[in-house]
């Protein structure tokens, strides 16, 4: 079974989500069957790489709350995290463009390290006093700490082009899917779960998504002669 989470390393929810998630994953009879792949969603995408300001800055323009709104939402976000064994930073923090993140995510998606580069982004945004954003020396570092190499990356976000068009193609399929903002999870192409749900909706979703799905249709039944291999050994002709 795949699931597919589309999320966004600016978002707090995709970071509290992700945990929860992976808490009724590890919990599911099922678990070394599931593959989880994570898909690109930017909430800022018409910001410019260069445009980096506080988180409650971003808040109170944004969505036209008050400073004193803003903070106790971040306050409310932390209590969330620690809930789950997170780290968050409740103040201080920036904001900024993430569309390199998300190139290098799908770079370490060909490498087999996508889950953890996705983790080392997120604990360095929401848990670590050093910006994310608008320094890719300190991406490549996130990336050769995720166990990816070092010069690769490095050429992965010199070249704005590099992984681009992946990005973008993801960020259509969620359109296409209705997900209109992130976490958003989606099983096997039948179900999806939007939002950071407690563990328990997670696990109903994959108990229920396992068990729908379709059997197994063989084209042609294992004959006695077969060439197959089975507990017994291998079916060898004999002349």
């Amino acid at each position: 079974m795949r699931v597919e989470i589309w999320s966004d390393i600016a978002c707090p929810w995709c970071y509290v989500g992700k945990a929860r998630f992976e808490k009724a994953l590890d919990a599911f009879p099922h678990r070394d069957q599931v593959e989880v792949v994570h898909r690109s969603f930017e909430l800022d995408p018409n910001r410019d790489k260069g445009d980096i300001q506080p988180v409650l800055k971003m808040l109170t323009k944004k969505y036209g709350m008050s400073e004193a709104q803003a903070q106790a939402g971040e306050e409310n976000l932390g209590t969330q995290a620690a809930a789950e064994g997170l780290e968050y930073r409740t103040r201080d923090r920036d904001h900024g463009n993430t569309f390199d993140m998300h190139r290098l995510l799908h770079f370490a998606k060909a490498q087999g390290r996508q889950d953890e580069l996705i983790g080392a982004l997120y604990r360095a945004n929401f848990a670590e006093e050093r910006s994310v954003f608008g320094d890719d020396e300190r991406l490549v570092e996130l990336a050769v700490a995720a166990g990816l190499d070092k010069d690769a990356a490095r050429e992965v976000l010199a070249d704005p082009a590099a992984y681009a068009d992946d990005v973008r193609a993801d960020e259509r399929e969620a359109a296409e899917l209705g997900a209109n903002g992130v976490p958003f999870f989606v099983l096997d192409r039948k179900y999806g779960v939007s939002g950071a749900q407690p563990a328990e909706v997670f696990a109903q979703a994959l108990t229920q998504a396992w068990g729908e799905r379709p059997p197994l249709k063989l084209i042609q039944q294992a004959s006695d002669d077969s060439e197959v291999c089975g507990p017994d050994g291998c079916a060898v002709p004999q002349n």
